[in-house]
């Protein structure tokens, strides 16, 4: 009997505060007026200990810091959680350990320390290079502090992303490829560059439906979007998924992993994970809340609220949702294995040939994938495609 190796793991952990809360955030964000690092960092680490144990060793490819804002954490706690993760599986040559930041948190000391705590690539949050969209955005710092920060990463990690945001309200075509070109100017290897939507609950939610925040038009939007992929292009930025944008080689391994379907555990408030236990594909997820969720980890070892077995048929629409962002689409061979079922199982057909015809997807005997016109429309293709 053969017996399979236990597939490879990326992990996320959760840092749920920040300093203030963005008017379109729709995050597991918590803005506290004191934060006990101790409590948290503690939690963070027991919860992470009970993941592994369950998991057992395996090759961990992939460590990324997300919130909230994880550069208000201690860096000693990221320390821990790295030494602690390092002891209980078996990082590979070259694991890619990533740190979201914003502008407003960094500093140089605190910036140093995250690198010498073993963080070795970092995501700031700039989001626009123009003060009055920054303003607007509910962002705490300027166009300036934001290029500043970004220059100090540069000089301390030897990979360095950063966000932004457009198709904002009064937004225009030329003032947008105007701001990208400066970006791409003092960007390194990758981007994220992201449509504004318009979460439900959140500040602008409320603005947009009342008519006081009106954003740029469907025809506008897809001409910022096709922008967006020129001018990256022409800078040597290829798109690689549907908003995330890096030279060969330099793509996010970690949100890859998302996206091809693979293993992630997710540990801290509100985390989401895939993993698989005993050969069976599961779906976790904590405890949101914060302080319950540090009460449920000190009462029994984790915060857990959902961890259930995901059927197969959940598993090939999970699988398509994610793999059809990426510019590779779904290695069919790899889909089939991963969710036991075929694509001619997992689509409606009529849909599917429909598609094709249109030029929205290409199939191949190994491959689907979706074009560029297709990846626009993504979720409007989604709905009718997923049987």
């Amino acid at each position: 009997m053969v017996i399979s190796p236990a597939p490879d793991l990326a992990l996320y952990v959760h840092w749920p505060f920040c300093l203030s809360k963005c008017p379109y955030c729709d995050f597991n964000s918590h803005v506290r007026a004191r934060i006990d690092q101790d409590r948290f960092g503690r939690a963070l680490r027991r919860e992470l200990a009970y993941e592994a144990a369950r998991l057992g060793r395996r090759r961990l490819t992939s460590v990324f810091f997300g919130g909230g804002t994880p550069s208000l954490m201690a860096p000693a706690t990221v320390a821990a959680i790295l030494d602690d993760a390092a002891r209980h599986f078996d990082p590979a040559p070259g694991v890619e350990i990533t740190l979201e930041a914003n502008p407003t948190s960094i500093e140089a000391g605190r910036l140093a320390d995250f690198r010498a705590a073993g963080v070795n690539r970092v995501s700031i949050g700039i989001q626009s290079l123009d003060d009055a969209a920054l303003a607007t955005l509910g962002r705490r710092h300027s166009a300036r502090e934001a290029v500043a920060a970004l220059a100090l990463a540069r000089r301390l990690f030897p990979r360095v992303s950063f966000d932004l945001i457009y198709a904002r309200p009064g937004q225009d075509l030329p003032s947008w490829r105007a701001e990208l070109r400066a970006a791409l100017a003092i960007a390194d290897d990758h981007l994220s560059l992201y449509q504004l939507t318009i979460e439900a609950a959140t500040p602008f939610e409320a603005l947009h439906r009342q008519g006081r925040l009106i954003l740029p038009d469907e025809d506008t939007a897809a001409a910022l979007y096709d922008a967006t992929g020129e001018e990256c292009a022409r800078a040597g930025l290829l798109a690689y998924e549907i908003s995330n944008y890096a030279r060969p080689g330099e793509e996010s391994r970690h949100n890859l992993a998302y996206w091809r379907y693979q293993d992630y555990a997710g540990i801290g408030p509100g985390a989401h994970g895939r993993v698989t236990v005993d050969g069976t594909l599961r779906a976790t997820r904590r405890h949101r809340a914060p302080e319950p969720w540090a009460e449920r980890v000190e009462q029994s070892g984790h915060g857990t609220t959902d961890d259930a077995p995901i059927a197969a048929e959940e598993r090939a629409r999970e699988a398509l949702l994610m793999g059809l962002r990426l510019a590779e689409g779904i290695d069919l061979r790899r889909f089939e294995a991963r969710t036991g079922r075929t694509l001619a199982q997992s689509v409606d057909a009529a849909v599917l040939a429909q598609c094709l015809e249109e030029g929205y997807l290409v199939l191949t005997s190994d491959r689907l994938q979706a074009t560029p016109e297709g990846r626009i429309r993504l979720d409007t293709l989604l709905g009718c495609l997923v049987a």
